[in-house]
């Protein structure tokens, strides 16, 4: 069984003629300690072997042993399979001669798994859109199942036009989730973050083919710690009240607001996929008409809707206010994910610039950055930007571009600059 908890966080006072109210919503989900996760659930592990892969040979080999330690993390019972991509699409497990569009895990059917797996040889161009679509087609239709893709890329999408791969996500949405990793600095960041933002799922750099085990190990185990598939976030709002957006801000940011499935006129869910043991946190804006100063309104209800049952809802109110000291003061968790959320788009909107060449933009949106990440303590960000800028004083963001940077480590710093730290709350908080 899986419980679900929320709590919002907010200031409610706004000043007079204030309009826009803000709130963070943590929900977190807990399966029972002796509970095993439910056997109704569905994995396919999509392996790129385009002609890329051999150069160097050891990215292949490394993602034909990540493969085997994934198949060895799928419990028994879970219906599994394994796709290798090219140009093509070619199913390698189950075979043919089963005529089941998925195997049952056992120890038999993990074995011949990796059997097979292990004759992989890569050769052609890349098709992403195809894989897709196979994996489509062999997940299957019943309700209420778990079903997580794995991807993993070397390369761009070069073997297909973009709407072949749209069209080919379009058919996969509510379907699956999928999350995407792409080894070494040859594949598109923008490219595999769309499919796996599409698809609710993440996406994610291994530098180096040596990394891949640990991280295909990683992932499998998480799918196969998920214990429910259908989880909504509900948001109610009054008559005169609008949502101006929801954003999941940890342990991700991702805009859920194009997700929006109109329940009626005041009501709207954002579907969030599957979910484990896991927390993680939204920010929720509600623009309302201004008051009088003394006024109250209830700006918004947020609940959780699980396997289409929705909780009890969480309230967020506003209370218009004279009183300047409270009108002012933003709520940490409001503040905290705001910080983030910008220090995101000050590396993005640096990069982009530094490609561009526009030295002088990128100079000041990677020094915010720093700043950003200092204010933060994000250490971990701060050692990403330190390879690519120089840090003369990471409090105020002064920095220097420099003149040599790797590729990948460019690459490492954009796909993980929407990786976020949760606010960091006091105990009973």
């Amino acid at each position: 069984m899986i419980t679900f908890d929320s709590h919002t966080f907010q200031n409610e006072y706004l000043p007079v003629g204030g309009t826009e109210m803000n709130a963070v919503v943590t929900v977190t989900a807990v399966v029972g300690a002796h509970e095993a996760p439910p056997v109704d659930a569905e994995v396919i592990v999509v392996i790129d072997v385009s002609g890329s892969m051999n150069y160097p040979r050891a990215k292949l080999n490394a993602a034909k042993a990540a493969t085997a330690e994934a198949i060895d993390c799928i419990r028994d019972g879970v219906r599994f399979g394994i796709i290798a991509g090219y140009e093509r699409a070619d199913v390698v497990f189950p075979t043919r001669a089963s005529r089941d569009r998925l195997a049952v895990a056992s120890n038999a059917t993990r074995a011949e798994a990796k059997k097979l797996v292990k004759k992989l040889s890569a050769d052609g161009g890349t098709a992403i859109g195809t894989w897709l679509r196979c994996a489509n087609e062999h997940f299957g239709i019943e309700p209420g199942v778990i079903r997580q893709a794995i991807l993993l890329t070397d390369g761009c999408n070069e073997s297909e036009q973009p709407e072949d791969l749209d069209a080919a996500i379009a058919d996969c949405e509510e379907r699956f989730q999928c999350d995407c990793r792409g080894v070494g600095s040859d594949w598109d960041v923008d490219e595999l973050r769309h499919i796996s933002s599409r698809l609710l799922g993440d996406v994610d750099i291994i530098p180096e083919p040596g990394e891949v085990a640990a991280e295909f190990r990683a992932m499998m185990q998480r799918a196969m710690a998920k214990a429910t598939t259908d989880v909504r976030l509900r948001v109610w709002t009054p008559v005169g009240a609008h949502l101006k957006f929801v954003k999941q801000v940890a342990p991700e940011l991702e805009d859920l607001s194009a997700r929006c499935v109109q329940v009626d006129d005041r009501t709207a869910d954002f579907p969030t996929g599957a979910w484990g043991s896991e927390t993680r946190d939204y920010h929720v804006c509600i623009t309302v008409p201004a008051h009088d100063p003394g006024d109250e309104m209830l700006a918004g209800r947020v609940s959780l809707v699980v396997d289409g049952e929705p909780g009890s809802p969480s309230r967020i109110r506003c209370e218009w206010t004279e009183d300047e000291a409270r009108s002012t003061r933003i709520n940490r968790e409001v503040a905290h994910y705001t910080g983030q959320v910008e220090l995101a788009d000050a590396v993005q909107e640096g990069l982009a610039a530094r490609k561009a060449g526009d030295l002088d933009t990128a100079t000041v949106r990677l020094g915010r950055a720093v700043q950003l990440a200092q204010a933060s303590g994000d250490e971990q960000r701060l050692r990403e930007l330190a390879r690519v800028v120089d840090i003369d004083d990471a409090t105020t963001g002064t920095v220097r571009l420099r003149p040599s940077v790797e590729k990948l480590d460019e690459m490492v710093l954009e796909t993980r600059s929407v990786k976020t730290m949760r606010v960091v709350r006091a105990p009973g908080a």
